[in-house]
């Protein structure tokens, strides 16, 4: 039988999704993602924390990290962070819980609600805390769902410039678009169709994942929200909803000129990574490696070409079982607040 402190469960408290993941002596075993829209109700992280309960079972540590406290269900940030640190209390009433802050490290609740703007969104510090353990020197790559985070890891220390989200913003280290969720008006506002580029309807008539899904590169078990149009997540529903931002209908192009409309917005969201990681790795050393993370893996290798890097899966070199490796790069931000707790637990 395992000894209860051989066990620390990481979670990952988002606006759209919560990650968890359960670490046993120092490695990754289990690790899963699930739909989690706050914007519509605590009632739905309740919901989603039951439904993981079999992954944080018998485990008496429990890491947190969060950026959910920017949903808009919440008046303000620290509102966000206090409701969530609430949450935290009621779910979790035994056992030790650290919550994650930043450059504080790991705190109790009640240090927590005296460090909200450390503890708000700090889960990219938290993953890049871990690369600095195991990779050293990095730029660090994270494309979740929503957002990508691009961060530098020098002599085996995150070398952010910015922390809060306002700053990053302005630093690229942290650029709002991800895999699966981001509207296509958020990468472009045209498309080439035949040769001239037509002006987008900016309406919410598909996402990014519509563009994977056609072009084939997307895991369905991570797109865990409803289409746009609440429909089908086929190939033939996702040229439909292609096509409407656009003005048109799935039949007025052929499939390859649908793949090439594709290509042409997950080309325009590579070059806003692109862009923001050509001023995060200015420090860096050309032979330094992109490591990636996230969802959106298959972009981030993707740019390592293009910046003529080398290419490192945050699955490869994580502790974790063969058999979960995927999913803990996926999850990266629980996953490194586990491992960092065993740690130092």
């Amino acid at each position: 039988m395992e000894k209860a402190n051989d066990i620390v469960a990481g979670f990952d408290i988002g606006g759209a999704h919560l990650k968890v993941t359960r670490a046993e002596h120092g490695r990754i075993v289990a690790a899963a993602t699930l739909a989690t829209p706050l914007w519509l109700g605590l009632d739905r992280l309740a919901s989603a924390l039951q439904e993981a309960a079999p992954l944080y079972s018998g485990a008496s540590l429990h890491a947190f990290t969060m950026t959910g406290e920017l949903s808009d269900i919440f008046p303000s940030r620290e509102a966000g962070v206090v409701a969530l640190l609430q949450q935290i209390s009621e779910h979790f009433p035994s056992g030790e819980r650290l919550i994650y802050a930043g450059q504080s490290g790991f705190v109790g609740i009640e240090e927590a609600a005296r460090l909200i703007m450390e503890v708000a969104s700090a889960n990219w510090h938290a993953t890049a805390a871990l690369v600095a353990k195991l990779a050293g020197d990095a730029l660090f790559v994270d494309m979740g769902s929503t957002t990508t985070d691009l961060i530098a890891v020098r002599q085996g220390k995150v070398a952010n410039q910015g922390f809060t989200d306002a700053e990053r913003l302005l630093t690229g280290e942290l650029v709002y678009t991800g895999f699966t969720r981001t509207f296509l008006f958020g990468v472009a506002s045209s498309a080439p169709v035949r040769g001239r580029l037509t002006p987008l309807m900016n309406e919410y008539f598909a996402s990014i994942a519509d563009v994977h899904r056609i072009l084939g590169v997307l895991d369905e078990a991570n797109d865990k929200h409803p289409a746009a149009d609440g429909k089908e997540k086929t190939v033939e529903a996702s040229t439909a909803r292609l096509a409407r931002i656009i003005g048109r209908d799935a039949a007025d192009l052929t499939k390859r000129e649908w793949l090439d409309v594709a290509r042409w917005f997950s080309e325009q969201q590579l070059r806003l990574v692109h862009d923001a990681a050509f001023r995060v790795a200015g420090p860096l050393s050309d032979d330094t490696s992109i490591v990636g993370a996230g969802t959106g893996r298959w972009q981030i290798r993707r740019l390592a070409g293009r910046m003529e890097r080398r290419f490192l899966d945050l699955a490869d070199i994580i502790p974790a079982d063969d058999a979960v490796r995927s999913q803990a790069s996926s999850a990266a931000p629980a996953a490194a607040v586990a491992l960092l707790a065993s740690e130092r637990w």
